[in-house]
């Protein structure tokens, strides 16, 4: 079974709706044609809705493209919504972070933050993405490479999928770390990545969330626990920025408990 179920979803909403009643949910609109084309080519968005499957981790679905567009309309409001000094967490699938310009791949299919973080840029604002996921978001360093006004900073396991990221440039920070990294070393790369975030000094804080670099995630060999995912929420809350959050990847059962540690920390000072 694919690893990149609708279970990811459903049992975080039903979870974080219990433990959290006070949080407000929106229904995002899909995304246009048009903020998508920032990002990827006119083939790629033709491409995501047709037979046959991308490869064995991005099959064709119907309705996937449908999917994939109102994740990125998430992406696109959270980043919005952020701007405007709300604390955003865009809880859609499918992931996004490997899709580059020109091919879907890797479970994702458009790239959400991508296509926020130029959208932003559009807008005028300074933007940096962070991406904690376990994977490199190839697909974000890809489409953001060289872009005025925009920084990516990833850290991420090597070796491991997709193989990219183990070299830095102009606007781009890749801090890779070895699978079965002892979680201090592991966080003392987040922390250098997250200060290389705040160096850029941003006017909006994109984040990919990724939960899969947990101890018990399946398809990964990382170390982080609950209270380390919680460390970085405290890290957004007390850099005082404008910020918004998008599920990329986290395939544990315990998902939901990681998004709300990270959540809750990121909301409350205690």
């Amino acid at each position: 079974m694919r690893p990149e179920q609708p279970a990811r979803v459903l049992k975080s909403v039903a979870y974080l709706k219990e433990r959290q009643p006070k949080w407000t949910w929106r229904v995002p609109a899909a995304a246009s044609e048009a903020d998508v084309l920032r990002a990827h080519t006119p083939a790629l968005l033709k491409r995501i809705g047709q037979a046959p499957d991308i490869d064995d981790d991005t099959p064709h679905f119907p309705g996937i493209r449908e999917h994939a567009l109102r994740s990125t309309g998430a992406a696109l409001e959270a980043a919005t919504l952020a701007r405007t000094g709300e604390k955003v967490f865009s809880l859609m699938r499918p992931p996004g972070h490997h899709a580059t310009r020109a091919q879907a791949m890797g479970f994702c299919y458009l790239n959400s933050i991508a296509i926020a973080a130029l959208a932003q840029a559009a807008a005028g604002a300074r933007v940096a993405v962070w991406d904690f996921d376990a994977h490199h978001g190839n697909g974000t360093e890809d489409i953001l490479r060289d872009r005025p006004g925009l920084f990516f900073a990833s850290v991420h396991q090597y070796p491991g999928y997709p193989g990219t990221g183990t070299t830095s440039a102009g606007n781009i920070a890749n801090l890779p770390v070895a699978p079965n990294t002892p979680r201090p070393q592991h966080l003392a790369a987040l922390a250098r990545s997250w200060e290389a975030v705040l160096a850029f000094q941003p006017e909006l804080i994109l984040v990919s969330a990724g939960f899969d670099a947990y101890a018990c995630d399946p398809i990964t060999a990382m170390t982080l626990e609950a209270e380390d995912f919680a460390e970085l929420g405290r890290w957004l809350r007390q850099a005082g920025r404008p910020a918004a959050a998008v599920l990329e990847g986290g395939y544990s059962p315990d998902l939901p408990q990681l998004i709300d540690a990270f959540l809750s920390a990121w909301e409350n000072p205690t």
